[in-house]
């Protein structure tokens, strides 16, 4: 990790002499890709909502800590995500009602039970700051964590990226062709629960949606084939996350909305080139 902090020291910009200026360099550059992975099959799936339901479901994961009486709630975070994530997928499967309802109703029902949990005795100013996120507080240990979910994301895409893609086209095309259509949704959705818990923290709830589906919304309006709208999509988040990452230095502003903003912009300068 020296060897990467003296490299960064090299580059031209004065907001890398600080350690956790550099960290949050890292930290982005690595969720970037991470993002971009999970964000162009969401967009196709039509689940652009889910990571939403998902974040909003990491209050209820932090009141169960709380209860608990654990220091760290991560661990709740992501243990709840992914039951939320696996029951609206099955309900979503059984065609009760419109993706976007379902999604919706979970999504309610999940942030106000974490609501109900954390204001007991008015204890939720306590943790306001998971809403907004703050990515300067990342730590080298935190970095880990974000490499070593990147990679076991990249390993579990390699594998089933096939039938993902299947099953974003056409899920009684993807039953035919032998696919797993449930073990593959599931394991979609509980990669974006992990990823989703583990950054809330650092990108904060009511962006975090955000920043995973701009990149790749942005991306498939100018894509015009599968590899270029990955590797398009990687490219925006990466821009987007550098440059954000500037301007809340130089403005004094929260990190991830900065993020969020450059990557609207992007997008609304996609959408001009694909109408034409």
């Amino acid at each position: 990790m020296e060897l990467i902090y003296e490299i960064l020291e090299r580059l031209p910009f004065a907001f890398l002499q600080y350690d956790f200026m550099k960290n949050a360099f890292l930290a982005v550059l690595f969720l970037a890709p991470l993002f971009a992975l999970l964000g162009t099959m969401a967009v196709n799936n039509n689940m652009a909502f889910f990571s939403d339901a998902l974040g909003h479901s990491a209050l209820t994961g932090i009141g169960i800590g709380m209860v608990l009486g654990l220091k760290q709630p991560l661990l709740c975070m992501i243990a709840f995500g992914i039951l939320l994530s696996i029951a609206i997928t099955k309900v979503k499967g059984a065609d009760i009602l419109s993706s976007d309802s379902i999604i919706s109703v979970f999504s309610s029902a999940a942030m106000a039970l974490g609501i109900v949990i954390l204001s007991q005795e008015g204890g939720f100013a306590k943790y306001s700051y998971y809403l907004i996120g703050d990515i300067l507080t990342i730590t080298q240990s935190d970095l880990i964590l974000i490499i070593v979910t990147l990679i076991v994301c990249y390993v579990v895409w390699i594998v089933l990226y096939n039938d993902l893609l299947l099953v974003s086209i056409n899920r009684s095309f993807a039953v035919s062709r032998g696919v797993n259509v449930a073990f593959t949704e599931n394991a979609f959705v509980i990669l974006v629960a992990i990823t989703v818990m583990i950054s809330i923290k650092w990108i904060g709830i009511l962006t975090i949606n955000s920043l995973l589906i701009l990149p790749a919304a942005a991306a498939r309006n100018i894509s015009v084939n599968v590899k270029q709208y990955h590797c398009v999509t990687t490219i925006i988040g990466c821009i987007s996350a550098t440059v954000g990452l500037v301007l809340s230095y130089e403005w004094g502003t929260s990190a991830g909305a900065s993020i969020v903003l450059v990557a609207a912009v992007i997008f609304f300068i996609t959408l001009f080139f694909r109408k034409k």
